[in-house]
């Protein structure tokens, strides 16, 4: 036979104790979505600069269309030329910033890079 009136608060204290461990597990979920968010940015703004420095001859151009196509800044973009294909490297650092996880983690660098053929004249 069990008395109820020791176990009064213990759900209470569980929670108390359990609440950080949850919090920080959540917030690391957070981070990790907004680091693969970033990704599929940078992923689309190589493809883009790819795309204009297919058609364009200048690689300014393909800085701009990365540029365009996310509000990431600041973008690093490099296009590299040979004589069939053009190559474009965008590189963002991600800064973690949320709350109690940015200041565990550091900072990551997120790199796509996206060669096409270039388009006959």
């Amino acid at each position: 036979m069990t008395r109820r009136g020791h176990d009064r608060g213990q759900a209470t204290v569980e929670l108390a104790l359990a609440l950080p461990v949850l919090l920080v597990v959540l917030l690391g979920v957070v981070q990790v979505a907004v680091v693969v968010r970033d990704r599929l940015a940078v992923q689309l703004a190589a493809r883009e600069a790819a795309r204009a420095a297919v058609v364009s001859a200048d690689p300014e151009a393909a800085s701009a269309a990365a540029r365009r196509a996310t509000t990431l800044t600041p973008l690093d973009v490099t296009v590299h030329a040979d004589r069939s294909t053009v190559t474009a490297t965008v590189r963002y650092v991600d800064h973690t910033d949320v709350g109690l996880i940015g200041a565990l983690l550091p900072d990551v660098e997120v790199t796509a890079s996206v060669t096409m053929a270039l388009e006959p004249p």
